[in-house]
């Protein structure tokens, strides 16, 4: 159990911006669950060894039936999310026994599998890791009215994605702290950098997107498609 590693998958958000009565992560991508899609990436990676998925507590019972479905038989737990995304993480933390944990968007189904790879062995070597991108944009910091502050050198500013990366007991750690602090931070790996575990980056694809909107929809579509064509 050593260098075991599992993975939290968060699917318990109500996003709006897609626009739909389904929450996004149910929603159809080439005929398929777009959570289903996310598992199944893990499902077929040799590194993992357990799964648990978080999910509304309405969903837990169509999400049971896909993981019979589809044959996801590294999904050890299905778990209902809490009021927070790091509330539901908490609680899909406590359902691992592996050395090491994954943090990872129910909605980020084209996380590639080296990347899962690279963010593995860099998190062994520094601490945790996290997969992102640069930016690509001019970034602005403004101030309550709209007005530019400054300015941030674009070449130090790196796109969070997931997944995340972490020892399972430190991550734990974190959270015990933050809860213990009423921190609630935007990803896992904030936890982590206020409880002083060195994090990296490890350079990842753009993508590997969070889909959102109806634009993130379409473009996932087209990605999918892509996907299937080539491997034909």
């Amino acid at each position: 159990m050593s260098n075991s590693v599992g993975v939290v998958i968060v699917a318990a958000g109500r996003g709006t911006r897609m626009g739909t009565v389904e929450n996004k992560q149910y929603l159809l991508l080439q005929g398929k669950p777009i959570i289903v899609h996310t598992l199944e990436v893990f499902q077929q990676h040799e590194l993992i060894s357990e799964i648990v998925l978080v999910t509304g507590k309405e969903d837990i019972e169509r999400c049971r039936e896909w993981i019979q479905l589809y044959k996801l038989d590294k999904v050890k737990a299905i778990v209902p999310g809490g009021s927070e995304r790091q509330h539901s993480v908490h609680k899909g933390l406590l359902k691992l026994t592996t050395q090491w944990v994954m943090v990872h968007d129910g909605v980020r189904p084209f996380v590639q599998p080296n990347e899962i790879e690279a963010c593995y062995e860099r998190a062994k070597q520094i601490g945790a890791s996290v997969l992102a991108v640069p930016v690509k944009d001019t970034i602005k910091q403004v101030d309550n009215e709209g007005k530019v502050l400054s300015t941030p050198d674009r070449r130090s500013l790196w796109a969070i994605q997931t997944p995340q990366t972490f020892r399972l007991s430190e991550l734990l750690d974190a959270y015990a702290a933050a809860e213990r602090d009423g921190f609630l931070g935007t990803d896992d790996s904030s936890l982590a950098e206020r409880a002083g575990i060195p994090v990296s980056v490890v350079e990842g694809s753009y993508r590997n997107i969070k889909i959102t909107t109806p634009d993130d929809l379409d473009f996932a579509e087209f990605t999918e498609s892509n996907r299937g064509e080539g491997q034909s």
